[in-house]
């Protein structure tokens, strides 16, 4: 078919309705608000790769509002993905499956979209909108673990898509504040996936996707994201259900911090950017300064920082993180969930066995003297007979404060709400990297299995392995299609409730059982100790 008959075709069908013109079978063509996107079709899934869904942020956008993308003439090319945002790279960790490093860019605001390759014009598929992990430092739409593909064979159109990260993503200084004061400032990379949302409202049927069924999906930094723009002034109308995974959802890392207001133990983003920028030698705290930050390389602005140097470096990397400004981040997730300030949608929430701990004490007196008048409480819940040993403690500690006990809080303000709520804990560890996890499941060790795509990060995954990542996979579908996990072949998820606190355990073993929390002592400790400060 020549291309200005597949223009025409488009033309005719519209951005509405989700019937594509197809430029030859493995080419589907696909009219969004900008122009006309040809994906390519792969083993029964048709892909969009490297879709704009903003304008690049360089230059004079360095540090503003995402900002519509220029329409373009023809049929754009959407075959490959693009770069990832600006980061620093993480160095190879053992037991971890390393893959090329992807491109990185400054002009990085792009998305992509799976859908399966035949889709009737009467067909509204649901739609599930990635957004990834990486402690608002790293990460990317190129991680293999996160292709939508397996999800799209389901049923389902799925979106991924890049944010701006590091000091290109939210990143304070009082020139900034200054400048366009009707604008929003800060939270950059929210504001990007803001705006990718609302690209997915308004584009999403011309790929068959229903606008009216969106689900969101984020892990870690992607979970809090989840958080945060249900609270958010600016986050009204942009999806219909959430799955949060180790998204925490208690006051993560440190307390509040702000725009241009210091808190005590919190420089705003603004002072931690002026201290960043005469780091590199620009000290005025004007106009000017913001031109100079401007015109600097974007390497220079991020450095080395990544999640590993953060975590290292502290509050000397001179790095603010999200931030409360009042437009894109109204309060904590912590304050949000107290007051019952969220928007009411249906909830899939959980965390791993083994998640996130950040306790990095060198035995065991140490972890427990942080308890305080409750260390004898609390060696009693994590060292009953004395014999776990310090990393197995810290472990457990750490990951019930961040992660676990969290995930239950936010569970039981949604519950609080009558939303429907299904909560999971994830302990299931591949076979090839169970001698590496002796203490459970590790942070992020879900999402491939989530989206049953091991092959992103395991050499061989074994049939066991596969079993779990398509039931859990199946699961997720599920919620994605109608907001209740269940359906025909599963084991019965019981929906939460906070008297009961029912919730889904995959198991060691890859057994998925519907039962009571079996954590729930150490949850109601921690949560004490949480409320009480």
């Amino acid at each position: 078919m020549k291309p200005a008959l597949v223009l025409a075709l488009v033309g005719v069908l519209g951005a509405g309705l989700p019937a594509l013109a197809h430029a030859g079978q493995s080419q589907p063509v696909a009219q969004v608000q900008n122009g006309a996107v040809r994906g390519v079709v792969q083993d029964g899934v048709a892909a969009w790769r490297g879709v704009p869904y903003a304008a690049a942020p360089v230059g004079d956008l360095r540090w503003r509002p995402p900002q519509p993308v220029a329409a373009w003439a023809g049929v754009r090319d959407a075959g490959a993905l693009s770069p990832d945002c600006m980061q620093g790279r993480m160095p190879n960790l053992p037991g971890v499956k390393v893959t090329p490093p992807a491109p990185l860019s400054e002009d990085c605001l792009y998305l992509n979209v799976w859908r399966p390759e035949r889709v009737s014009a009467r067909q509204k598929l649901p739609v599930l909108v990635w957004i990834h992990g990486g402690g608002f430092v790293n990460g990317g739409s190129s991680s293999p673990e996160t292709y939508g593909d397996q999800l799209a064979k389901r049923g389902l159109v799925v979106v991924t898509f890049n944010y701006r990260l590091g000091r290109l993503g939210f990143f304070g200084h009082p020139g900034l504040t200054a400048e366009h004061p009707d604008e929003p400032k800060g939270d950059y990379g929210l504001m990007d996936q803001i705006a990718a949302l609302r690209w997915v409202r308004a584009n999403i049927s011309a790929f068959g996707g229903d606008p009216a069924n969106v689900t969101v999906m984020g892990e870690s930094a992607g979970g809090i994201s989840i958080n945060l723009l249900l609270g958010s002034p600016m986050g009204e109308g942009l999806f219909d259900r959430a799955i949060i995974q180790s998204g925490a959802g208690r006051d993560f890392l440190g307390r509040e911090r702000r725009l241009s207001e210091d808190l005590e133990g919190a420089p705003s983003a603004d002072s931690l950017g002026a201290a960043f920028a005469e780091r590199l030698g620009v000290t005025s705290t004007g106009a000017e300064a913001v031109a100079a930050l401007r015109d600097l390389p974007a390497e220079r602005i991020n450095g080395d920082l990544n999640m590993m140097t953060l975590v290292v470096a502290g509050p000397r990397a001179l790095y603010a993180g999200p931030v409360v400004d009042g437009r894109v981040v109204a309060m904590t997730p912590q304050a949000q969930y107290r007051q019952g300030r969220q928007r009411s949608v249906p909830v899939l929430i959980g965390a791993t066995t083994a998640d996130l701990s950040l306790e990095f004490a060198n035995n065991k007196d140490a972890t427990f003297a942080k308890f305080g008048a409750d260390e004898a409480a609390a060696r009693h819940l994590y060292d009953p007979d004395g014999q776990t040993p310090v990393e197995g403690v810290n472990r457990a500690v750490g990951s019930d404060k961040n992660m676990v006990e969290p995930a239950r809080f936010v569970a039981r303000a949604f519950a609080a709400q009558g939303a429907p709520v299904y909560q999971y804990r994830f302990g299931y560890v591949a076979e090839e990297k169970r001698a590496g996890a002796p203490w459970g499941a590790d942070h992020a060790s879900d999402v491939a299995f989530a989206f049953d795509r091991l092959s992103g990060v395991l050499e061989h995954p074994t049939a066991q392995d596969q079993a779990v990542a398509t039931r859990l996979a199946d699961y997720w579908t599920n919620f994605a299609r109608n907001g209740d996990p269940n359906g025909r072949g599963l084991p019965n998820w019981p929906q939460f409730e906070v008297e009961t606190d029912q919730l889904l355990s995959v198991t060691p073993r890859g057994d998925f059982v519907g039962e009571a929390d079996p954590l729930k002592a150490r949850l109601d400790f921690m949560q004490g100790r949480t409320d009480s400060h």
